[in-house]
């Protein structure tokens, strides 16, 4: 399959070249031409979709850049001030003229004209928005566009001393690899402990998300938001009876196979008791990963390595070099976590992480660069709404090219034995992360389900959770105080609820095409770029199929990916 990377700004026909967003006066009178735009024949349908897509496209990436820029700085008032304005100012105003044009979309009769192989998925997307909207919902989501970004400030404060030195919690997780360890520990606790003085900040931000959350769900008429949710993000090819299967698959054949891995990593110490700051350790005298030096060596050797893998691939990353599109090392005043955020008008999106040198860099820089290809691939699908692909897939485009790029880590490891254990250390992590998906996504049914329980309530069901996925080789005795807000650092739960379990059903399939990959390269490129390119416009069923994989995640198909992954650490050896 051969692309180009060479994205170009999408061309303006409707509005102005020069235009900005940059109030309500301004974009209104768009939205008012739509509306009142008569449709008398195909043509003049397509025409008022293109133009439609063209305003979405310009709104999308305005508001993304406003995100994008607060994230990079948590400490400056007047980004959060231009993002505030966005969601309380703009968005909600938009909001009712979106459902007005969805209406008078669904009430054309010239609809039954369009190809509706590209634009059936499409459509039952706009039915769904349709029922879901409410006049009295659109200030309650503006309040809590605003709320959610109140993690990133919280959590980009946050910041201890290491040894004189003052670290981001990010920068202070490279301690955890040491092979003292004394310091493991010092450091962990000096970490849990700097959570601990902002865990009432957090318990009352959560509490106040979910009673707005509660809220949305009983005016749009459902029993509680986890139903509203699951409605809102489109989940039509699963339910939360899939969703508690695979909180239970992973409890009964993942959870032993992380004890294997525990038991080795408790030999390979030589330790009597494996403690939670071992888990990132090396044996005594085995230097830890440092598979870079700063932010701009994790992009050469990324490009390196991606250059290996396919052409294209590398030169995406450089496309979004020559933009400016990233902000990779980790500093103070800097939100946590990573993203790849597309941007609806220039196609080239921007890769946001906290890098400290650390070999999960690497992990987060080949995933969110997955992200950007995906982000490429569907870029030249002709509607804003074709590109909004589900998470599911998503992540099936991060999380293969985790994989796909291991056999081209070369690039950032000179020593063989390094690559290997470096080799380790993901497919390791393929496994082990499967537990604190299920855990993350069961805490959200639980906490949405019972919208009125108590913080004393959340602590206990949290604290039940750690116990019923409890990997019997690892030591947590005396760390209850800490264990009783994990939780907490999870910025999903704050910033994108029921944004989780597609991480597992994603490592799922992604495990599946790293199967084909191994088995015949050029087929496996060649399905995961064709399924990408597709964007939204099939069902995921469709994607998976299109891609070479069988969408589901039922306990017998969960055991044998896991299996398989053993078995290929196992031929790496120790």
């Amino acid at each position: 399959m051969v692309m180009q990377a060479n994205i170009e700004k999408l061309p303006r026909h409707f509005l102005p070249s020069e235009f900005e967003v940059k109030d309500w006066a301004t974009l209104e009178p768009f939205f008012k031409e739509l509306l009142e735009r008569p449709i008398n024949s195909a043509s003049d349908l397509q025409k008022w979709l293109t133009d439609l897509s063209e305003l979405e496209a310009a709104i999308s990436e305005d508001a993304c850049w406003r995100q994008i820029k607060m994230t990079c700085d948590t400490t400056n008032p007047d980004l959060e001030a231009a993002y505030t304005y966005f969601c309380m100012e703009i968005q909600p105003k938009l909001q009712p003229y979106s459902d007005q044009l969805n209406k008078k979309l669904m009430a054309c009769s010239f609809i039954a004209e369009l190809p509706q192989q590209d634009y059936a998925v499409y459509l039952r997307s706009i039915e769904k928005n349709i029922r879901l909207f409410r006049d009295e919902n659109v200030p309650l989501q503006a309040e809590l566009s605003v709320m959610q970004q109140q993690y990133g400030v919280l959590a980009g404060k946050m910041t201890v001393e290491v040894d004189g030195q003052e670290y981001t919690l990010q920068q202070a997780a490279k301690f955890l690899e040491s092979p003292d360890r004394a310091q493991r520990e010092k450091v962990y606790r000096l970490i849990q402990e700097r959570r601990l003085l902002d865990k009432d900040a957090m318990h009352t931000l959560f509490t106040q998300l979910l009673e707005k959350r509660h809220q949305v769900a009983i005016n749009a008429g459902f029993a509680n938001y986890r139903d509203y949710k699951f409605e809102e993000l489109g989940r039509f090819d699963y339910s939360a009876k899939e969703c508690e299967q695979f909180h239970e698959a992973v409890r009964l054949h993942v959870v032993p196979l992380v004890n294997t891995i525990y038991e080795a990593k408790k030999q390979e110490l030589g330790v009597q008791e494996l403690r939670p700051w071992d888990l990132e350790a090396e044996p005594a005298g085995v230097e830890p990963l440092r598979p870079f030096k700063g932010g701009e060596e994790l992009y050469q050797k990324t490009v390196a390595c991606f250059e290996q893998l396919h052409p294209f691939f590398a030169d995406c990353l450089r496309k979004m070099k020559e933009l400016g599109h990233f902000d990779l090392e980790s500093r103070k005043g800097k939100a946590p976590g990573g993203y790849n955020c597309p941007l609806a008008e220039s196609g080239a999106p921007f890769i946001f992480m906290n890098a400290a040198g650390q070999m999960s860099d690497v992990t987060t820089m080949v995933h969110e660069g997955g992200h950007a290809v995906h982000s490429f691939l569907a870029h030249p699908l002709p509607l804003t709404a074709f590109k909004e692909y589900p998470m599911e897939i998503a992540e099936v485009a991060s999380m293969a090219m985790e994989l796909f790029s291991m056999d081209y880590w070369d690039a950032f490891f000179d020593n063989p034995s390094d690559l290997r254990r470096a080799k380790l250390h993901q497919l390791e992590r393929t496994i082990t992360l499967f537990p604190w998906i299920a855990i993350i996504d069961k805490f959200q049914h639980w906490i949405y389900t019972h919208p009125t329980h108590t913080i004393e309530d959340r602590t206990a069901y949290w604290m039940q959770l750690m116990e019923e996925f409890k990997v019997p080789a690892l030591d947590v005795s005396g760390l209850e105080t800490y264990r009783a807000i994990g939780w907490q650092r999870q910025l999903h739960l704050f910033e994108v609820p029921f944004y989780y379990i597609e991480y597992g059903i994603a490592q799922l399939g992604a495990i599946g095409l790293w199967k084909q990959f191994k088995e015949n390269k050029e087929q496996a490129l060649n399905n995961y770029m064709q399924a990408l390119a597709l964007g939204g416009t099939r069902t995921l069923p469709e994607l998976y199929e299109v891609a070479g994989l069988t969408f589901k995640f039922d306990a017998a198909y969960i055991r044998s990916l896991m299996e398989f992954v053993h078995n290929e650490i196992a031929k790496l050896g120790k």
